[in-house]
């Protein structure tokens, strides 16, 4: 087997090679500039485009401008309501490139409980962190992770994988009495 020594002194040897004999090369190579009478170097030349063209262009980067517009600022995330079950509100949240749904509505004051089901087996997604209510839970590859908390006080509550780059959010809406007439 080569030492690495070897290799690298056979990589130097043939660039020596090759940068002698190029420069001996262009040493005896011409180098005189052919004159033109026609040569202009001032000005570029411009291309002309025909009208249709030009607003074709104009309109299509308007219609990117405007989706990606649209895309960041005003496609809302899907939301779920979390539904009761024996007490305990409950949602289902699959974990595949990002958190599916993103936001989940509980009322306040009454448990939830968070299923997480994790599809995606990026490292980035292998952790679930809650940090209002001081959670940070494994989630293992296709199985599903229960959490449960009670919120007390209504407001928004941020729940990010183990980078802080994926993001959900748990909004909890004050119980409404019932009032009687």
């Amino acid at each position: 087997m080569l030492s690495k020594k070897a290799i690298i002194g056979s990589i130097a040897s043939l660039g020596f090679l090759f940068g002698v004999t190029s420069s001996t090369a262009f040493a005896n190579s011409n180098h005189e500039m052919p004159v033109s009478e026609n040569l202009q170097t001032t000005a570029f030349k411009p291309i002309q485009q025909p009208l249709l063209i030009k607003g074709a262009v104009t309109i299509g980067g308007l219609a990117l401008i405007g989706l990606e517009l649209w895309w960041f600022l005003l496609s809302k995330p899907k939301s779920q309501k979390a539904e009761a079950h024996n007490g305990i509100q409950e949602v289902n949240i699959t974990v595949d490139g990002g958190y599916e749904p993103s936001r989940v509505v509980v009322n306040a004051g009454q448990p939830v409980r968070l299923n997480f089901l994790r599809r995606d087996p990026s490292s980035c997604l292998e952790e679930i962190r809650l940090p209002d209510f001081r959670i940070a839970q494994d989630l293992p590859l296709n199985k599903v992770t229960a959490i449960t908390l009670t919120p007390a006080q209504p407001g928004t509550y941020t729940f990010t994988c183990g980078m802080n780059m994926y993001r959900g959010v748990v909004e909890v809406k004050p119980v409404m009495p019932l009032t009687s007439k």
